[in-house]
């Protein structure tokens, strides 16, 4: 394909479907019928940001997580999927930087990937990283959970393999400007897809102390949430806040420095929980595994990387209903339609290994998990 884009309603490859990813009509960053086309210049081996300027290439800003065992867990539902039908179809839900995606695409020379990905500007570089394989890609800027859409409206009746790198991505946390970070003074803004929504300073600013609370406490895990969302309430009656340094120093007044030697920087779980709010990333991937499970061929396989236990215990639960059987306790047979169509390929989750992390510390708090349809769909 020659450029990444989005669809109103027509169907043509590298289109997104129209359906946002979001339940809440200011949240998530899937696509719908206001989206025009995505005006990126592709240079060969270097992509051009949206005000032009130059950047880094996208294989020399990140470094894939667990990149071999990925490749390998879905290795054999490729091969399946070329031995049933003579040909493969991979879906990278996070496409991020492009390097699972790269991986996948040289050790696998005809297999045909789709990346989708909601930030802009990750589809811009990755957009330029895949140029070599444009004949069989297609890059969509949607939202994972919109899989099933983007798989019909590209023509094809399933998939033989799923990744989810979860998450926020590298890119994300090195450009400043995006206030995913803590570490350094940003506008304060957490958007995955900066083309649409409200920021993380409309949340703190808008929200009431019980939502705030509620967020804080539930998204991020702190237990120092109710003194955190009250002074947020306090500052911003004094000045609404814009920037992410000025939110650090509200939740640092709070948070004991005893807990803050002991639980890393005052503000990660807090930051964590307004970055999932956000983008409505558990709502979504509530959404996206089941639907990504749902699309398999028999054989193909969908691999999860999560970086928090929110995401993880989600992740567990759909790949534990999938390879259970569903017939009523006490029933004496069980009939086909009871039969588990998935089984669990990782026991537990899998972590990377030490030399893995200290070559790239990101991959620190990584649990993958893998499963496998088994029975074909009904």
């Amino acid at each position: 394909m020659d450029e990444i884009s989005s669809r109103p309603v027509a169907v043509h490859p590298g289109f997104t479907s129209p359906k946002p990813g979001g339940t809440k009509p200011w949240v998530g960053g899937g696509s719908d019928p206001s989206h025009r086309p995505i005006n990126n210049t592709h240079v060969k081996g270097v992509a051009v940001s949206f005000d032009g300027a130059a950047e880094r290439p996208a294989a020399e800003r990140h470094v894939p997580v667990l990149l071999d065992r990925c490749v390998g867990l879905l290795a054999p539902g490729i091969e399946a999927g070329f031995a049933a039908r003579g040909r493969a179809v991979v879906v990278d839900c996070t496409l991020g930087m492009g390097g699972h995606s790269e991986a996948l695409l040289q050790r696998f020379p005809d297999i045909h990937l789709i990346g989708l990905d909601r930030d802009e500007q990750a589809l811009a570089l990755a957009g330029a990283r895949l140029e070599p394989y444009a004949n069989r890609t297609d890059l969509v800027h949607a939202i994972y959970d919109e899989i099933a859409d983007v798989v019909e409206d590209l023509g094809f009746d399933g998939i033989d393999g799923v990744l989810f790198d979860l998450g926020v991505s590298s890119l994300q946390l090195d450009e400043r400007d995006r206030g995913f970070a803590y570490s350094y003074d940003a506008p304060l803004d957490m958007r995955m897809d900066t083309s649409r929504g409200p920021t993380a300073a409309d949340v703190v600013n808008e929200y009431s102390e019980t939502e705030l609370v509620r967020i804080i406490r539930a998204w991020g895990e702190e237990k120092f949430a109710g003194r955190i969302a009250s002074s947020i309430v306090e500052t911003r009656k004094i000045k609404p806040f814009s920037t992410t340094e000025e939110l650090v120093e509200a939740i640092r007044a709070v948070v004991p420095a005893a807990a803050a030697r002991t639980g890393g920087h005052p503000a990660k779980r807090t930051f964590q929980a307004l970055r999932i709010e956000v983008n409505e990333e558990l709502d979504v991937l509530e959404r996206a595994i089941p639907a990504a499970m749902g699309a398999l061929h028999v054989g193909g396989r969908v691999v999860v990387m999560s970086y928090h236990s929110l995401e993880d215990k989600i992740t567990k639960k759909h790949f534990a209903t999938g390879s259970k059987s569903s017939a009523p306790a006490g029933f004496p047979v069980e009939l086909e339609e009871h039969k588990a169509q998935f089984k669990v390929l990782t026991r537990g989750t899998e972590k990377p290994t030490d030399q893995e992390i200290a070559e790239n510390s990101r991959a620190a708090s990584a649990k993958l998990r893998a499963v496998e349809r088994i029975l074909k769909r009904n």
